[in-house]
């Protein structure tokens, strides 16, 4: 059977401060701002992500006249009874009846108003 050998704490951090030790401090400091911007936009970026931003929105939602699904035919008012049926990721925005109908969609029946 084979010799295993576990590092205690105390000797991980003698190694610890002996391998940072031969590190000049300029080095970490710039090392830790580049770790910690890196770390900042990478988490910004996924909150984005989550958000939905960046994804086919044609005009804000706080601007916005008029909502349709990415993968349907029809547009409604935001306070249509259709439109809580869409999910946020596939809602897509315009300012315009004319705006939605020129990307080929259709006024909802079933959505008073339009």
């Amino acid at each position: 059977m084979g010799y295993y050998y576990f590092m205690t704490i105390a000797e991980a951090r003698e190694k610890c401060k002996s391998l940072l030790g031969r590190v000049p401090r300029d080095v970490l400091i710039i090392a830790v701002l580049i770790l910690a911007s890196t770390l900042s936009f990478g988490l910004g970026y996924l909150a984005g992500q989550d958000t939905g931003q960046g994804s086919n929105i044609i005009i804000g939602p706080s601007t916005t006249a008029f909502v349709a699904s990415k993968s349907g035919t029809k547009y409604y008012l935001p306070s249509c009874p259709g439109v809580e049926h869409i999910e946020e990721a596939n809602k897509v925005w315009f300012i315009s009846a004319d705006a939605a109908q020129a990307q080929g969609y259709s006024p909802a029946a079933n959505c008073d108003g339009l």
